[in-house]
């Protein structure tokens, strides 16, 4: 066994006490204006999320935090955060990356004790992604490794929360899990090529969802 494995299962486990749950990342607006009513329409909805927005934002960041990680370059992943900050444009989505940033970070930080963890808490805004990226590679584990991970974490949020939200029946909602399976390892090798210019490339759709979503009459979730 790869004696990295067992710190990739517990950065990446879906019970760390970060509150993920809480956040449907826009995706609550898409099932009140009806745009979600059924198992495929959740899993046409998770796979683009998971094709055109991530690896241009929260994937790439994780990717970027790495190196710079790699590099002990603290003041590029200063800049890499700060730029993460910029490219947010939904307040809530913006708001919910830095809760939960701030929470990995309070949670890793005393386990995972390093100067470069530190001077990124003094100073940064601390992004999920970001701090994701960041002990991953402190962690010892391979890039390719953390970033499959990250996209299976937000692929079982995506489908935990369809089930919830549209609603799903369990088995449903594994399906559209399992037929994912085979495409998070190629999002995770196409990621480490995107060019650097790219990041933040915007889903506008998602976007304007997002920030729809502060606007709704009810709410099951803070995002």
């Amino acid at each position: 066994m790869q004696p990295w494995l067992p710190y990739l299962l517990h950065l990446s486990d879906p019970t760390l006490p970060v509150g993920a749950y809480t956040h449907s990342n826009g995706l609550e607006t898409c099932v009140q204006q009806g745009l979600i009513k059924n198992a495929a329409d959740a899993g046409v909805y998770i796979r683009n999320m998971l094709e055109h927005n991530m690896p241009y934002n929260d994937a790439l960041f994780v990717c970027l935090a790495y190196k710079a990680t790699e590099a002990a370059d603290v003041e590029a992943l200063l800049l890499i955060d700060e730029e993460c900050t910029a490219l947010k444009a939904p307040q809530e989505l913006r708001q919910a990356s830095r809760k939960l940033g701030v929470r990995l970070l309070k949670v890793l930080s005393p386990l995972i004790k390093h100067t470069i963890a530190d001077a990124y808490m003094q100073k940064a805004d601390g992004h999920y992604c970001i701090a994701f990226g960041l002990y991953a590679c402190l962690s010892g584990i391979p890039l390719q490794e953390a970033l499959t991970a990250f996209y299976y974490n937000a692929a079982t949020g995506m489908v935990t929360n369809s089930v919830k939200l549209v609603p799903l029946g369990q088995q449903q909602g594994q399906q559209i899990l399992y037929s994912l399976l085979p495409l998070l390892p190629q999002l995770a090798e196409r990621t480490q090529s995107i060019p650097r210019h790219l990041a933040g490339r915007c889903s506008v759709a998602f976007d304007i969802r997002s920030m729809q979503h502060q606007r709704l009459y009810s709410r099951l979730y803070m995002s």
